[in-house]
C-alpha cells in the first residue's frame, strides 16, 4: 500500500494533510482528508473503501471534486509511483484465496 501527502481543500477550509494511495489487496485508490473529532479519528472523506472501487487515479480524483473537494499538491514522482503500484499483477488477496470473494 502507498501512501502520499498531499493538500485537499473544500471551499475556504484546507487539510494539508490529507494522503491518497494505492491499496494493493483492495486494487484501488484510497483518500482520506479532513480528519473528524470523533473517538476513533474517522476522516470527514474516505474514498476507497470497497474492492476495485477506483481503479485509476483519475477516477477517484474526479469522485472527490463530485464531492465538493479539490486535491492539490500531488507530486509528479508520486503519481508515476502510485500508477506504477496499480499497474502491477498482484497476488490475490486471503478473502479471494479463500472464495469469499472473485
Amino acid at each position: 500500500m502507498s501512501r502520499y501527502t498531499i493538500t485537499l481543500s473544500k471551499g475556504e477550509r484546507t487539510d494539508e494533510e490529507a494522503v491518497i494511495g494505492f491499496d494493493a489487496p483492495l486494487l484501488t485508490y484510497f483518500l482520506q482528508g479532513f480528519e473528524t473529532d470523533d473517538d476513533f479519528g474517522t476522516p470527514e472523506i474516505w474514498l476507497g473503501v470497497l474492492l476495485e472501487e477506483y481503479p485509476t487515479l483519475e477516477g477517484i480524483i474526479e469522485e472527490a471534486r463530485a464531492n465538493g473537494y479539490e486535491v492539490s499538491n500531488l507530486d509528479h514522482a508520486d503519481m508515476v509511483a502510485m500508477l506504477r503500484e496499480a499497474g502491477h499483477e498482484h497476488e490475490p488477496s486471503i478473502a479471494e484465496k479463500l472464495g469469499f470473494i472473485k
